[in-house]
C-alpha cells in the first residue's frame, strides 16, 4: 500500500498536524512531515478523528436484504465516517447461533469497507424465555462480546439475571433494550400532551425508565456489565447518573434523532418520524444533551434502521418504527453538541470512538492518532453546510427524518487500516 500524507488536519479539532500512514499503520504525526513518495491529501481547515464506532447498527442481513445488506450497509457507515459497526441480532434467522453470526461476521470481512461485530441475540428467537448460545458464539470466529435482543426488551427478570452472570465469565456485555411491554402496548408515539392531543397511543417515559432501574439494580447485585439502548427520556439519565454513583458498571447510549428531535413532530403524522423508543419532549432532549456532554450518557450510537419504501410510505399506525443514520450522525452530533459548545471534537471522539470501541472491544478501534496506531481515520470538513437528500445515500434504505434540513460538517475521506473507503465525499 502506497503512503498518504494528510496535511494540516486538526486532530481531534486542536492545532494543525501532518499524519502520514504508511501501510495500514500511522508512521508519524507531526509538522512539516516529508511528502516524499505519499499521496498528499490537503486537509485544511479539516478535523481528523480516529474513525467512528457504532455499537448500535440494523444492518437487516441475513432475511430483510429489501431494506439492508452487509454491503450496502458497511457503504453507508464508510460515508459517514465509520471504519466499525455492531450489527444488531434481530435478522431472519435471528442471530442467536454460532453459525448465524460468523455469517455476518464473514459478510463484512468479505465487503470491507468497513469492520462488522455481530451482536448475539440474548435469548432464543428473540423469544425472551430460553438462554441462547451466548458462549458458543463468543467462542465462534465472530468472538461476539455484546448480546442484545434489541427491538424486544428482556423484560423477565430472572432470564435477566442469569444473562448477566453468565457473559461475567468472559466480560462480556448485555445491552438491553429498555422497554417494559405491558406499559407499551399499542403505543405510538411519546405519552404526554401531542399524544393526547393526536388520540394517539402514548407511550409513558417509566416504560423505559422502570426496566433501566431494575437493570441496574441486577447487574449491581451479579457483579456484571449492562448497557443501555438508545436512552430517551431525563428521567432514564438521572437513573444512569444515580447507578454510576453507586459504582454500578452500566454504560448508556443515546442516538443522533434522539438529540435533534422532539414529538412536536408527529403532529404531521409523517412515519417517518415514528421510532422506537420514541421522539420524546424538548425538556428530554435538553437532559440528553447535557448528559452526553457531563459523560452521564457514554456514547452515541445511531440506531440505523432502515426500511423499504412500502414499510414508511403508509399511514401511521401501520408504519414500520425506525430511521437510518449512519450517514447523517455526525452532523447531528456536531449540531447539536459541537457548534452548541456543549462537546469539543476531541469529546467527540470521545463519544462516537474511543467509548463505544471500548464497550464493544473492537480490537484496533478507538485509538489515538498518533504513531504506531492502526490507520482508522476520519477526515470531516466542519465548515460544510448542505441540505440533506436521501437520493445520495449509500444504504438502500431512504427513512431519514432529516430529508430537505440544513446539516453542519461532512465526512470526506475515511480510511480503513489504512485503505480509503470514503474519497472525497465519495465511496471509494
Amino acid at each position: 500500500m502506497s503512503k498518504i500524507l494528510i496535511r494540516g488536519a486538526k486532530v481531534l479539532g486542536g492545532e494543525p498536524q501532518d499524519v502520514l500512514i504508511d501501510g495500514d499503520t500511522i508512521a508519524e504525526v507531526g509538522a512539516g512531515l516529508s511528502a516524499e513518495g505519499a499521496e498528499v491529501i490537503d486537509a485544511e481547515g479539516k478535523v481528523l478523528l480516529p474513525g467512528l464506532v457504532d455499537l448500535h447498527t440494523h444492518l437487516r442481513e441475513p432475511g430483510r436484504e429489501d431494506s439492508e445488506t452487509v454491503l450496502t450497509g458497511t457503504r453507508a457507515a464508510a460515508s459517514g465516517g465509520y471504519t466499525a459497526v455492531f450489527a444488531m441480532a434481530n435478522t431472519f434467522p435471528v442471530a442467536d447461533t454460532a453459525g448465524v453470526v460468523e455469517q455476518v461476521y464473514r459478510l463484512g470481512q468479505q465487503h470491507g469497507y468497513c469492520d462488522v461485530q455481530p451482536i448475539g441475540a440474548v435469548t432464543v428467537g428473540l423469544e425472551g424465555k430460553k438462554l441462547a448460545e451466548l458462549g458458543a458464539m463468543h467462542e465462534s470466529a465472530a468472538g461476539v462480546t455484546v448480546f442484545s435482543d434489541d427491538g424486544k426488551c428482556v423484560d423477565d427478570a430472572v432470564i435477566m439475571r442469569r444473562a448477566l452472570e453468565y457473559v461475567k465469565a468472559f466480560g462480556g456485555v448485555v445491552a438491553q433494550h429498555a422497554q417494559e411491554p405491558r406499559l407499551t402496548e399499542g403505543a405510538q408515539m411519546n405519552e404526554g400532551v401531542v399524544s393526547a392531543e393526536l388520540g394517539l397511543g402514548g407511550w409513558p417515559a417509566v416504560a423505559e425508565e422502570s426496566i433501566i432501574a431494575r437493570d441496574v439494580l441486577l447487574a449491581e447485585h451479579v457483579h456484571s456489565r449492562v448497557h443501555i439502548c438508545h436512552l430517551s427520556t431525563a428521567g432514564s439519565v438521572e437513573i444512569v447518573r444515580w447507578a454510576k454513583s453507586r459504582g454500578i458498571d452500566v454504560t448508556a447510549e443515546v442516538t443522533p434523532h434522539h438529540l435533534l428531535l422532539t414529538d412536536e413532530l408527529v403532529r404531521s403524522y409523517n412515519p417517518v418520524y415514528k421510532v422506537n423508543p420514541p421522539l420524546r419532549t424538548e425538556r428530554d432532549v435538553m437532559a440528553l444533551r447535557e448528559a452526553l456532554a457531563d459523560g452521564t450518557i457514554d456514547i452515541v450510537a445511531t440506531d440505523h434502521a432502515p426500511h423499504p419504501h412500502e414499510d414508511k410510505d403508509c399511514e401511521w399506525a401501520a408504519a414500520a418504527m425506525g430511521m437510518v443514520g449512519l450517514e447523517t450522525a455526525l452532523s447531528v452530533v456536531q449540531q447539536t453538541m459541537v457548534d452548541s459548545g456543549l462537546l469539543d471534537w476531541a469529546g467527540v471522539a470521545d463519544r462516537m470512538s474511543f467509548k463505544p470501541a471500548r464497550i464493544g472491544r473492537a480490537t484496533g478501534h478507538g485509538r489515538p492518532v498518533s504513531a504506531g496506531e492502526p490507520a482508522n481515520l476520519t477526515l470531516v470538513d466542519p465548515a460544510y453546510r448542505g441540505t440533506v437528500d436521501p437520493t445520495g445515500f449509500a444504504s438502500r434504505s431512504r427513512n431519514t427524518p432529516y430529508e430537505g434540513r440544513e446539516l453542519p460538517g461532512r465526512v470526506t475521506h475515511t480510511w480503513l487500516r489504512g485503505r480509503a473507503t470514503l474519497v472525497d465525499g465519495k465511496l471509494a
